[in-house]
């Protein structure tokens, strides 16, 4: 097994729970690397990687059913400290000789929890505590060895430890915020249980990826494409940083970017960071391949298939060129790797297997973030140098603008959706900042998570300094949103809806009204197309 001290990580064994990927957020946080891998891995697979302690996640099955997913019972004789939550807490009980019963009650939510004795686990918490619980299930007799540390009025053993195997468990979440000493207790079981170092730092990864970047690399030649957005742009100031001018930088402009955007790649990547940069402007080669075009998944078939067959035309200019840098985040590859049935996560790949290479046509793949969050990946490019306009940029679909504009994409309908679009985001970047100056908090429960303009194929009347109008109508989408899987429209103040409207139709020549989304996802998407 490698040595815990020099590894200084924790995995996280995934039963399929809707919160799988918050505990390795949890655990990042403290600065403690965390990695999720199978539930079903192996025990001497799980020693091979040496982690230096496990956490067990939750998950939707019964221990008892049938297909319920499993875990190696070997993996308790590692020797490893180890922590489980919930269906982990269970799993824990019945793999090593306790029982789970189906309990008349379940607890969902909020929950009082007591302690019980003394705990390592619980140390330094109150002796009543508001956890945050959901399950019918509960183990209702503990393994050999172990004692009962805490419950609540219907779950008699909501929590549980053996010191001497360093193993604990809890029937509530404590990763997440409505458990109100969960972070008490992660930290518990890193430094004091695991006597972990929260030596994981964005100066630190930044070294251990240059270094892995040189090494992989060696003299050979790297290329990316760059879209300005922030996982590409974050790929390429880490990837420069480690071998300069060995990569280059192609930047497909289809003409459908945001106001100011292009100009932006150009002063950050060229003049900036002084990278090899590639600007080829296909503006007009995608003018005509979207010309007549309505369908939206056409539209996205189109761009996407252009892309690659200019991207590809550029490479192949390139001599020497042996590698592609792409950003993969890390969500990425937990989802294409989870199974949509048996509540377990299958063996982890990534979905890097999706770019078409032409025949005859290849590289080997640099994906220097595929094990990082989008939040850790902002923090990155912020020590990386690059500028906040760019590494807080919101999410931009591909397509860019032309997903925006509902029917067929024309130069006249581009430039009016452009500035509108951009008095749409310099008036709620101003709404966020304003929140984060008061509150310290970038994602502050009141901020905008995504906002943008769309403009519907439709035209209205209406009256424009005392005559008759006949123009087009701008749709306003802001929403709030943790991770883009659900989203809420956005309850902002009536002021900044009046300032936002007033300025379009003001501004913005060719639209006379402004109307707001208010559909939440579902039954909407964020997106328009």
């Amino acid at each position: 097994m490698a040595d815990q001290a020099t590894r200084q990580f924790v995995a996280v064994l995934d039963f399929g729970a809707q919160y799988g990927q918050l505990i390795a957020r949890r655990v990042r946080d403290l600065h403690v690397y965390s990695e999720i891998v199978p539930c079903d891995i192996a025990a001497s697979e799980l020693a091979a990687m040496g982690p230096a302690a496990l956490i067990l996640s939750g998950g939707p099955a019964s221990v008892y059913a049938e297909d319920a997913p499993r875990v190696d019972p070997a993996i308790f004789d590692l020797g490893l400290p180890v922590l489980g939550f919930c269906y982990g807490h269970q799993i824990m009980a019945v793999t090593l000789g306790g029982e789970v019963a189906h309990a008349e009650t379940g607890e969902y939510g909020p929950a009082d929890l007591v302690r019980a004795g003394s705990s390592e686990l619980l140390v330094s918490t109150p002796g009543e505590q508001t956890v945050w619980m959901s399950h019918r299930d509960s183990v209702s007799r503990v393994p050999e060895g172990f004692v009962v540390t805490a419950h609540t009025a219907t779950c008699p053993v909501a929590a549980m430890e053996c010191a001497e195997r360093r193993l604990y468990a809890t029937q509530f979440h404590p990763e997440v915020r409505h458990t109100a000493y969960g972070h008490r207790m992660l930290e518990n079981f890193l430094f004091g249980i695991c006597r972990l170092e929260p030596s994981w730092t964005m100066e630190g990864i930044i070294e251990q990826k240059v270094a892995e970047i040189r090494a992989q690399v060696g003299e050979d030649r790297v290329i990316l494409g760059l879209s300005g957005g922030v996982d590409s742009s974050v790929v390429a100031a880490l990837v420069h940083r480690a071998i300069g001018d060995q990569l280059t930088c192609v930047f497909v402009n289809h003409g459908m970017l945001r106001k100011g955007e292009p100009e932006l790649v150009e002063q950050v990547f060229r003049e900036q960071f002084n990278m090899p940069l590639v600007h080829v402007h296909a503006e007009e080669r995608y003018a005509a391949l979207l010309a007549g075009v309505t369908d939206p998944e056409e539209k996205r078939r189109r761009i996407g298939t252009e892309f690659w067959r200019v991207f590809f035309d550029e490479a192949q200019r390139l001599d020497g060129v042996r590698f592609m840098a792409q950003g993969t985040i890390y969500p990425d590859i937990i989802e294409s790797g989870a199974r949509k049935t048996g509540g377990k996560a299958s063996t982890i790949k990534s979905h890097h297997n999706l770019i078409p290479f032409p025949e005859g046509v290849h590289f080997d793949l640099i994906e220097p973030l595929d094990h990082f969050f989008k939040d850790e990946v902002r923090e990155l490019g912020v020590a990386l140098g690059l500028p906040e306009a760019m590494v807080y940029r919101q999410p931009f679909p591909g397509p860019g603008l032309a997903i925006r504009i509902i029917g067929e994409v024309t130069p006249e309908k581009l430039e009016i959706l452009r500035n509108a679009d951009a008095i749409v985001r310099e008036e709620l970047d101003g709404y966020n900042q304003q929140l984060f100056e008061q509150t310290g908090d970038r994602n502050s429960e009141h901020s905008c998570w995504q906002y943008f303009a769309v403009l519907p194929d439709i035209r209205s009347v209406g009256v424009m300094g005392d005559e008759r109008t006949y123009a087009r109508p701008v749709i306003l989408r802001a929403v709030e949103s943790a991770d883009a899987m659900t989203a809420d429209w956005a309850r902002l103040p009536y002021d900044v809806l009046a300032r936002i409207s007033g300025r379009i139709v003001g501004e913005v020549a060719g639209i006379n009204r402004v109307v707001y989304d208010i559909t939440p996802k579902p039954p909407a998407t964020i997106e328009w197309e």
